[in-house]
């Protein structure tokens, strides 16, 4: 079976590796950058392509021998992606954060015949994954909320934070409007709102905050109160609530010495270099999932923690783990047909098949990822 997996970035070039050891597969990873592709070793079992998919004719030719794609593009490339994957009927694993409705392309996936998983990470992805399971084993639910951030051991001054997945989707968690459900409604908040203190035994402190990353579960599970807030460390919140409302995130153009530039451009070329996460860098990734609801006239509340560290043997980072083997786990179950619903699938309709749910599981507490379930009644 052909895999395609487009992007081999931090968490592209992993997964690609996790998909090489399946013996069914036989991987391909594109890229624009060579220098991200050399860092594949050449003697695994991998086919390396360097071509820019943007360009859809491009995009069009990769896709023309493969059979299940796995898309790890950047957020703003993601939505086109997507739709030319569906056009050539091809089954589709996305980790894509993109701003689109990935509903708009539901009636193109079923016509063509395709099972297209979107945000299908840690959150957006296991956490959409869980509160799915949790809706199908019990009556009705209430409250659905889901805290999650990935952060470096070593704070460093001054933002004491590496991105773990493409910088340019950080950002946009810094400044796409947030969507939570309250009392039955919809509710639009800015980013980085609304912040709270947090407690975790293993990890401390941490602060957070409003960000979209609720995603599809606002619209496919019927629960009056959800609500997803991203982690950082403590005073993370307040520098870059500061370059937002300075304009160092705007898109629009302004003009310097006759020269018109993005502002968002410049911010870019000045942090994403004191936000790259190093290979040997330590980092974590923390989510705590709470979803309560009504059983037998009982309420209960059930809770999923993770807390997932830099694997020192494989030196794979945890974002790229926990978001990047959630996606590897889901293409094995369309390859093993599984799962076969056709259309835009978001995860939590996975989440409703228990031996879906159980398989995604398994498979990732081999590859050490664990999530630890309590249930009680409240």
């Amino acid at each position: 079976m052909n895999i395609l997996v487009l992007g081999c970035g931090l968490v592209g070039r992993p997964m690609a590796l996790d998909l090489a050891k399946e013996k069914l597969f036989k991987v391909t990873v594109a890229d624009l950058n060579k220098q991200s592709l050399d860092k594949i070793p050449n003697d695994l079992p991998i086919k390396k392509i360097v071509t820019d998919f943007a360009n859809n004719e491009k995009l069009k030719t990769l896709l023309k021998d493969c059979d299940i794609v796995l898309s790890a593009v950047p957020g703003f490339m993601g939505f086109n992606t997507l739709k030319e994957i569906i056009k050539a009927g091809k089954n589709v694993v996305d980790i894509a954060f993109f701003p689109e409705d990935p509903f708009e392309l539901d009636a193109l996936a079923k016509q063509n015949n395709v099972t297209a998983v979107v945000d299908c990470g840690v959150a957006p992805g296991m956490s959409n994954l869980l509160a799915g399971y949790v809706s199908s084993v019990i009556e009705k639910i209430e409250t659905i909320l889901i805290y999650v951030g990935g952060l470096p051991v070593v704070r460093e001054y001054p933002f004491e934070y590496k991105a773990g997945f493409s910088p340019i989707d950080v950002i946009e968690e810094y400044t796409r409007p947030a969507r939570y459900i309250e009392n039955g409604k919809m509710v639009i908040r800015p980013a980085l709102s609304d912040p709270e203190y947090i407690y975790f035994p293993e990890v401390g402190t941490l602060e957070a905050f409003n960000s979209d990353g609720l995603r599809t579960l606002a619209v496919t599970l019927n629960a009056p109160n959800m609500k997803e807030k991203t982690l950082r460390y403590p005073g993370h919140i307040e520098k870059m609530q500061v370059l937002r409302e300075a304009g160092f995130f705007s898109k629009d153009e302004i003009e310097i010495n006759g020269a018109k530039i993005k502002p968002i451009d410049i911010t870019s070329k000045l942090l994403f270099p004191l936000w790259e996460l190093k290979p040997r860098d330590k980092e974590f990734t923390v989510m705590k999932v709470i979803i309560e609801g009504e059983k037998d006239k009982k309420k209960y509340r059930y809770t999923y923690n993770l807390l997932d560290r830099h694997n020192e043997r494989t030196n794979v980072h945890s974002m790229a783990r926990t978001t990047g083997y959630t996606a590897t786990m889901v293409l094995r179950l369309l390859a093993k047909r599984l799962f076969e619903v056709k259309g835009i699938c978001p995860p939590e309709y996975i989440g409703q098949k228990a031996d879906c749910v159980d398989f995604i599981l398994s498979g990732l507490k081999e590859r050490g990822i664990v999530y630890h379930e309590v249930i009680e009644t409240i």
